[in-house]
């Protein structure tokens, strides 16, 4: 999970350059105002020269995109298998990826919230919007329609709604003030996360899944 581990055996520095680079400035970018971070104060968290940032991203601008893009990489991987195959597994399994993925970076989800209720102008709300707008723009408004063709979703359900109930699932562990998990003894750890996932594919099988069309499988 950690940035060491993931840096072993490398074989060029100029990759490791890059992945280190990509790594801090997340680390800098969830915990910090976007103009409050420099390329500077990334490189040098990162050990390597400032000249690489442009070098591999042209600007502050690019690594930031970069980064979202490389983050969400696993999750769009998932959601390109559900196009490819509308399985109940593969619908499943872009929760299961998204917990996987944001336990490693737990502040993520909620720099995108963050970002989102910024004004439209904002440069980090145009870079996001674009990221998001190239990995979901194939699913916006389809995916949970077909989903109920498919017979997944359960015919009297509503496509928009299930939607809301399935993202907030996803999202809310990550954007909830910690002071309110806290007083709920609720602690993001990945032996919780694995639980809640669980507990989650239950309610979606109690509430909008159809487990009794036979013709999909769990896992």
């Amino acid at each position: 999970m950690s940035h060491h581990q993931r840096k072993v055996g490398r074989p060029s520095d100029n990759i490791d350059a890059r992945e280190k680079l990509i790594h801090h400035a997340r680390e800098l970018f969830v915990v910090m105002a976007y103009d409050k971070v420099s390329t500077r104060m990334i490189a040098t968290k990162a050990g390597v020269n400032v000249a690489m940032i442009r070098y591999y991203f042209g600007s502050k601008e690019g690594l930031f995109e970069t980064m979202l893009r490389e983050t969400l990489s696993p999750i769009q991987k998932q959601l390109q298998a559900l196009i490819a195959d509308n399985s109940e597994k593969n619908f499943l399994d872009i929760m299961r990826t998204y917990y996987q993925e944001m336990i490693k970076v737990p502040q993520f989800p909620r720099l995108v919230a963050q970002v989102m209720h910024m004004p439209p102008s904002e440069t980090q709300r145009k870079l996001l919007e674009k990221v998001f707008s190239d990995i979901s723009k194939p699913m916006q408004g389809m995916m949970f329609n077909k989903l109920v063709e498919s017979g997944i979703l359960r015919k009297d359900a509503d496509p928009k709604l299930c939607r809301v109930s399935y993202l907030s699932l996803m999202v809310f562990p990550f954007i909830a003030p910690p002071a309110l998990l806290a007083v709920h003894g609720i602690e993001l750890t990945e032996e919780f996360l694995n639980q809640l996932l669980e507990h989650n594919i239950k309610l979606m099988k109690h509430g909008f899944l159809d487990t009794q069309g036979g013709s999909h499988e769990n896992q």
